[in-house]
């Protein structure tokens, strides 16, 4: 009885933060789905003064900041009329940069080496959020380690996703194994942590905030985390080369805005969550493993402090980014070897006075 009350615990849980339409993060895969808003809860009379501007965003805590700038006002503070356009692929949304219908978006850097293997004018031109992967068992399941999971089945992010990459390229090579000695099932992340729930898999490797609602509403745990070991940058802000040569102002007003988003996830986090609880979780609170009762604010805030939002993009990201890049090719992903300063802009960067 116990244990059909914590599944059906995740399963409202689950449809409560309406992650059960598979988005990925920092990923090259994924469905369509798309949904629109303008920037912030009230709009000005005056808006036709602003810049339009369109944006892309994942609906995961990778994306916060997009969220956050327009939640709080900071792209109308920056002088842009802002309309948000969720996706549910980082494939996706870079299509639509690529294709004209946007004219930036946070995701995973990989999307953007993967159109410059085709050919694609696109520019990374800031930072958003180092990668968090971590990777989660059953309490009751007697792995306390990577190496343990030799033998074993684990649900994971489709293949050639920056989650894929990372998992192949760092995590396995960490614990001694290859993918050829686990049994990979690629699901979304909702479907991962819903089969490791009722032990359809022994293990599951996902981002936020889908490690913090297992956590809280099944008895599972954390046995490895990549980004506290392996730091590198995973989202990123993207736009196309085209954007940064005639509308430079507006690519600035953009970074400025999600800069003033990142640094008030990292300094005012219970804040920050008031303002994007919604995007996340449809309900006021959620029940955890235990029995007791949690505000979903609060559940936003804890998955929040776990991040690390960072919008400058450093010497030793790159050089981290490079390494994927390179991980990429060994992969198969990309057919040629790329240099990943070929694909950045950062100029605005450059000028900010800190």
């Amino acid at each position: 009885m116990k244990e059909i009350r914590w599944k059906k615990r995740l399963i409202v849980a689950t449809a409560a933060f309406g992650l059960l339409f598979g988005t990925t993060a920092c990923g090259n895969n994924g469905n369509v789905s798309t949904s629109q808003q303008s920037s912030g809860s009230n709009q000005k009379s005056d808006s036709d003064q602003l810049q339009e501007i369109r944006i892309g965003y994942l609906n995961v805590m990778d994306d916060a900041q997009a969220m956050l700038a327009s939640e709080g006002g900071f792209y109308k503070k920056h002088g842009l009329d802002v309309k948000m356009q969720m996706f549910n692929s980082g494939t996706d949304l870079i299509k639509a940069i690529v294709g004209g219908q946007l004219d930036a978006g946070v995701l995973g850097f990989t999307n953007a080496l993967t159109w410059l293997d085709k050919g694609a004018d696109i520019k990374i031109v800031g930072g958003a959020q180092m990668g968090y992967h971590s990777m989660l068992v059953r309490k009751d399941s007697g792995i306390e380690s990577l190496a343990d999971l030799k033998g074993k089945s684990v649900a994971s992010q489709q293949q050639g996703s920056t989650a894929d990459i990372v998992l192949n390229g760092v995590v396995w090579k960490k614990a001694g194994i290859t993918k050829n000695d686990v049994q990979m099932q690629y699901v979304s992340p909702s479907v991962a942590i819903q089969s490791l729930a009722a032990g359809k898999v022994d293990a599951a490797f996902v981002f936020e905030p889908y490690d913090s609602i297992a956590r809280l509403t099944t008895p599972v745990k954390q046995i490895y985390e990549v980004g506290q070991e392996w730091p590198f940058p995973c989202m990123v802000v993207i736009t196309s080369g085209k954007m940064v040569k005639e509308n430079k102002d507006a690519v600035y007003a953009l970074l400025d805005a999600q800069k003033e988003a990142v640094e008030m996830l990292k300094e005012k986090p219970a804040e920050s969550a008031k303002l994007i609880t919604k995007h996340f979780i449809k309900e006021n609170e959620l029940e955890t493993s235990d029995g007791k009762k949690i505000a979903a604010m609060k559940v936003i805030e804890e998955s929040i402090k776990s991040q690390t939002f960072e919008w400058k993009i450093t010497p030793e990201q790159v050089e981290k980014m490079q390494e994927i890049a390179d991980m990429m090719v060994e992969q198969g992903i990309l057919k040629r070897k790329i240099d990943v300063k070929n694909a950045l802009d950062l100029s605005w960067q450059e000028q900010v006075k800190e």
